[in-house]
């Protein structure tokens, strides 16, 4: 009998083992309680992944997008409800296009990058750079803060008009184009990439130079964690 209680003390302790191991390189969001899914932590925000589908850079559904799903860690996900919340009362919602981002996404961004001849999406998205120089220019790179789950991707939605509201320029455009403050766009294009920083910042979070769409929440809680489970 007590060779058979062993047995199986060493088998539950084996399993709960591999579980947690488990959790901590699968699905965080699921067993830890650190990520939120955006749909029911900012329910207003509209939800179009970009990476799930085809419409994107790559041309192809990007590894770790199971789901056209959002998920962002608690902090960050608290700190956009709020940014929501200011944005309704504008008139506006989020649209949100990107979120915690799966480091096998980030490896697959590469693996498309590497592939020169690969540029079915070029006219869309980087028309007036050769591919070859997406790494040397920073569009592409081996880490993305999106992996550690407290920067998101957006834009403003117009509830009267029912529309996006004009930027100026398309998500994931590479080029000086979507530099927040690019001075070849409209004084009301400016206007809207203002309001959009505007309302960001004012809740907790940072923009990034090169992306009018980009924020990061500035207290982030994993500051050095790069996540890979995916979104599903």
């Amino acid at each position: 009998m007590r060779f058979i209680k062993t047995t199986w003390a060493g088998a539950i302790a084996a399993a709960l083992t591999a579980m947690l191991a488990g959790c901590a390189h699968l699905d965080a969001a699921k067993c830890d309680g650190g990520f939120v899914p955006l749909a029911e932590a900012v329910p207003d925000a509209i939800l179009e992944i970009r990476y799930y589908s085809t419409y994107n850079f790559v041309g192809d559904r990007v590894d770790g997008y199971e789901r056209p799903v959002a998920y962002l860690t608690k902090e960050a996900a608290a700190a956009l409800r709020a940014a929501s919340d200011d944005c309704v009362k504008r008139g506006y919602r989020l649209k949100v296009y990107d979120a915690y981002r799966p480091q096998r996404a980030v490896s697959h961004f590469m693996r498309w990058a590497k592939d020169v001849g690969d540029v079915r999406m070029k006219p869309y998205f980087y028309p007036n750079l050769d591919k070859s120089v997406l790494f040397d220019q920073g569009y592409i790179a081996e880490k993305s803060g999106h992996s550690r789950g407290s920067t998101v991707d957006l834009t403003l939605f117009d509830m009267k008009t029912e529309k996006e509201v004009d930027m100026g320029g398309t998500f994931d455009w590479f080029g000086e184009e979507s530099h927040p403050d690019y001075k070849g766009v409209t004084e009301a294009q400016l206007a809207n990439r203002m309001l959009l920083r505007e309302i960001m910042l004012a809740h907790g979070f940072k923009p990034l130079a090169e992306e009018w769409w980009h924020f990061t929440l500035k207290d982030e809680p994993y500051p050095d964690t790069y996540f890979d489970f995916p979104v599903r």
